[in-house]
């Protein structure tokens, strides 16, 4: 391998480690990231660590203080609820366009999502404390919302879903437990049938209806209790960056 091909295959994954280890929460708002200690966390150079910070710069994960190095970027409810109503407009759209467009192919894929969604959301609930039944719950159930909207034939559309859902994770994570409890009393394996039994019915406004009211189903409960404790501030992220940093090689 070259030297070129090997740098850009370290500040890759750099970039991925960094970014999940953000929207999984591991790092939190506002905390700095201090290059001199995640160069050993991460194994990596200076250099391939600044590129990887300068890229999640653009994915609004990170931002960077003049001369005084990066932070994670911060949160709050105003910016969750805006998250959400943006979420709502594209998604609408993208899921109108893919009944519109979408093959065989297309729906047999939709059906393939939905049905190891199911599998784990049933797996998730009998063992919610479970981390790696989490991860796979969470990876499924990126991956079914990203096939309902992959027959959409505007590249830029589905870009802008995927960023905002991974933005979505990361609420999500950070305040998982009042996830958990805006979710008490609701089915999602129910929401999810019904918006998978209307995109095969080709009914693209019901499917909009129904995934707007899957999305925004608890996000007010979210948001008033992002109020009420307060977001990850600078005191917060003071903290944090006391906390032990890890030594050697990190992985996923």
């Amino acid at each position: 391998m070259t030297g070129n091909a090997r740098d850009g295959t370290l500040i890759a994954r750099t970039y991925n480690e960094l970014k999940n280890d953000i929207i999984r929460g591991r790092l939190t708002p506002h905390e700095k990231l201090r290059v001199e200690h995640l160069k050993h966390d991460y194994d990596v150079s200076s250099g391939t660590l600044r590129e990887a910070l300068t890229m999640l710069m653009a994915d609004r994960l990170v931002v960077a203080e003049g001369q005084r190095g990066f932070r994670v970027r911060s949160i709050s409810p105003q910016e969750l609820l805006d998250l959400n109503r943006i979420r709502v407009l594209l998604e609408k759209e993208a899921i109108r366009q893919a009944v519109e467009c979408g093959d065989e192919d297309w729906e047999a894929g939709v059906v393939t999502a939905f049905h190891l969604l199911g599998k784990t959301t049933t797996a998730f609930a009998n063992d919610p404390e479970n981390p790696e039944v989490l991860e796979l719950w969470e990876e499924r159930h990126r991956a079914f919302h990203l096939a309902l909207i992959s027959a959409s034939p505007s590249e830029w559309l589905r870009y802008f879903l995927s960023m905002a859902y991974q933005q979505y994770e990361r609420y999500r994570h950070l305040f998982l437990e009042v996830a958990r409890s805006a979710s008490r009393g609701r089915d999602p394996h129910a929401e999810h049938t019904a918006i998978v039994d209307a995109v095969l019915a080709r009914d693209g406004d019901l499917a909009a209806t129904l995934v707007e009211q899957h999305i925004s189903a608890s996000i007010d409960e979210w948001a008033q209790y992002f109020e009420k404790v307060g977001m990850v501030g600078p005191d917060q992220a003071a903290a944090a960056e006391d906390k032990p940093r890890r030594k050697g090689r990190r992985t996923s």
